[in-house]
């Protein structure tokens, strides 16, 4: 049994980053429809992040932000994807739009930063949750951009109430990867 294991299946890196490039893909947009509204805040609870920062842990910065760029680039084509079944150009317009940029950005920040560190699980929870800050502060500032508001009160409806959840799966994450890391240099 032990043999089947430890067999290597994987025949083409390229096709294995493919394979981790869709994947996230299609779980970013699974994790758009586990959605918990806020009544505060025109932001709703999303499983998305979580998907987010595995993207750039598992993939690394390049393939991890371009998962991301690709979910985008696919909502806004039509594809119902996003929170809400929503797609298009007037969804990214809204709300949650600076969220959905920084998608992209912190997926590439985590997976550069993780390069150079993050080899326990306490490093690794500190780059997540950095990462995670940079995808909540890029979305507050959209907020702030978009409703015309004070910064301060954008940043209680857009970036606090987001902390214990999000905190919670920078942990999940961060342990996931640290389990991983191993069998992902040799694929990624």
């Amino acid at each position: 049994m032990e043999g089947i294991l430890t067999r290597e299946i994987i025949v083409s890196k390229k096709l294995c980053r493919v394979l981790g490039v869709t994947a996230f893909i299609i779980l970013t947009a699974l994790g758009a429809f586990v959605r918990i509204p806020l009544p505060f805040t025109p932001v709703p609870l999303t499983l998305q992040t979580f998907f987010v920062l595995l993207s750039g842990a598992f993939l690394g910065a390049g393939l991890g932000s371009l998962s991301q760029a690709c979910y985008l680039v696919f909502g806004l084509s039509g594809l119902s994807i996003f929170t809400l079944s929503g797609s298009g150009l007037p969804y990214l317009l809204g709300p949650t739009g600076g969220y959905l940029i920084g998608f992209i950005v912190a997926s590439f920040i985590l997976g550069k930063s993780l390069r150079s560190g993050g080899d326990n699980l306490a490093s690794a929870f500190l780059l997540f949750c950095a990462a995670d800050a940079v995808l909540l502060l890029t979305g507050t500032l959209w907020l702030q951009f978009i409703l015309r508001q004070p910064l301060s009160k954008m940043f209680s409806i857009g970036f606090l109430p987001f902390i214990p959840g999000d905190i919670l799966k920078a942990g999940i994450a961060a342990a996931l990867y640290l389990k991983a890391r191993p069998r992902l240099r040799e694929l990624f």
